[in-house]
């Protein structure tokens, strides 16, 4: 099955007109339904009833509405579908309302008598952010129609990875390799393998082997007996393996494991048998196993650092996932992706990527792969101004000889403190995971150098960013 990334023709966005002079809606679908598919409503009452039945793309709601009041109305809207763009209409520059509609998350207002000119900038600022939403939404769709897991992107080179995935998926047990540098989604490729294989109801189990300590793995994996060592729980425990009985256990960064725990990894894949630890019963399970690694194995093996046996039954199927810089055709339909996830997480409301924005994405080298892209993008929607977002915001100006680059993070551009308040964590969060991840990539990669860049040890450099990248 060959996926294919399609922007079909857009429908004509839809707007209703709530106003109970005649002469107002009329005016205005006159002047409009060339380019939108309009409805009128002369009361709150039956357009909230067709909101509810069928929300629009926008809506122009006049205030002084007999019955329900336009203030009400739009109380009732958000309260459904709080992303949907209202412009309220006033007879008179009612300050008092207008800055209780705004606060009610009004996107404008206009005052009568209209000026179509005018009205069709706003209508068309406000239509611009629902935009990128519904070209999203038609990407989510055709990647997730089938509710499974799957890489967002057009380019030939995952194209072919996902081709390749769709046919070893539908063995139940055939042990696949991942290969793939830092970043490039090896764990929903992982998820992607789960679910298309005849183990899909069985559970999925994943572990980061270079996230646990080495002697510590072991009783992870296998699992461990009533005081097996101390610490033990008393009634021992289940490894992973059994876990994922029946599904699919992932080994990420599989090229950490002990060459203790490589021997009994090996036992397993070849007779399905193990011990827990501290155990003398021999136990069977079946489950696929799927591993990645963003090391050179066949390096490992000339040094003995990684035995040969296990690395040939680990990569029966071995899959190289292309780095983002291969894949130079998904750059901007990702950001795109991440620029509407993080409008809606931070309740910002970024309408687009500036021209010269993409080129700078276009351009870079993301030696931190999707991950970076991701966090680069967070870290702009939270940060940024607005309305589109900047290659000042994305941090991709020459370095060397914009002074803004010296200032702490942008702090010319960190959110300004509003009545509905800021989420001083998730500003924190943004803010470490881009220090993190900004030091890996002036360090080519080499978590050590970005740790000493940061001045903190190897160790706590891996922790947190781990802990952030999964937060």
């Amino acid at each position: 099955m060959q996926i294919v990334y399609i922007f079909a023709v857009m429908t004509p966005f839809t707007l209703y007109v709530v106003d109970d002079e005649s002469s107002i809606t009329e005016g205005i679908r006159l002047a409009l339904e060339a380019d939108y598919g309009i409805r009128t409503f002369a009361d709150a009452e039956s357009a909230l009833s067709a909101i509810r039945a069928t929300p629009p793309d926008l809506i122009l709601l006049d205030i002084g509405l007999p019955g329900i009041s336009g203030l009400d109305a739009l109380a009732e809207i958000k309260k459904v579908h709080p992303t949907l763009p209202v412009i309220m209409i006033t007879a008179y520059e009612d300050v008092d309302s207008v800055v209780t509609a705004m606060k009610q998350g009004a996107y404008d207002y206009i005052v009568k008598p209209l000026h179509m000119d005018g009205l069709e900038v706003t209508i068309q600022n406000a239509l611009d952010s629902v935009r990128l939403r519904k070209e999203v939404h038609l990407l989510q769709a055709r990647y997730l129609e089938e509710n499974l897991p799957c890489f967002i992107g057009e380019s030939r080179a995952i194209l072919d990875v996902m081709e390749f995935i769709e046919t070893v998926a539908k063995s139940p047990d055939t042990p696949i390799l991942l290969v793939g540098e830092t970043g490039t989604g090896k764990e929903l490729l992982a998820s992607s393998i789960h679910y298309r294989s005849p183990n899909f109801k069985g559970p999925l189990a994943t572990v980061n082997c270079a996230a646990i300590p080495r002697d510590l793995i072991e009783s992870e994996l296998f699992g461990y007996e009533k005081g097996a060592f101390s610490g033990a729980r008393p009634s021992g425990k289940k490894g992973l393996i059994e876990e994922a009985g029946g599904g699919t256990l992932f080994l990420d960064e599989v090229g950490d494991l002990s060459l203790e725990a490589q021997a009994k990894m090996l036992r397993f894949l070849e007779e399905g048998e193990f011990y827990r630890v501290g155990g003398t019963k021999k136990l069977q399970v079946a489950t696929r196993l799927v591993s990645a690694t963003n090391k050179d194995i066949d390096q490992m093996v000339e040094r003995n650092e990684f035995r040969r046996d296990l690395y040939f039954r680990l990569g029966v199927i071995k899959v190289h996932i292309p780095s983002l810089n291969e894949r130079q055709d998904d750059i901007l339909l990702l950001a795109k992706h991440f620029l509407s996830l993080f409008n809606e997480k931070f309740n910002r409301n970024f309408t687009a990527i500036a021209s010269d924005a993409e080129k700078a994405l276009l351009k870079h080298k993301w030696t931190g792969n999707v991950r970076e892209l991701k966090n680069l993008v967070e870290r702009a929607v939270l940060t940024g101004r607005g309305p589109e977002l900047s290659t000042r915001d994305l941090g991709l100006f020459d370095r060397q000889s914009d002074p803004y680059s010296h200032t702490a993070a942008g702090s010319a551009t960190l959110p300004t403190i509003t009545e509905a308040g800021v989420d001083i964590t998730e500003i924190e969060k943004a803010m470490e995971r881009y220090y993190l991840e900004e030091a890996l990539r002036i360090a080519g990669g080499n978590e050590s150098k970005a740790a000493r860049l940061l001045n903190l040890n190897h160790h706590t450099y891996r922790y947190r960013r781990k802990k952030l990248l999964k937060s």
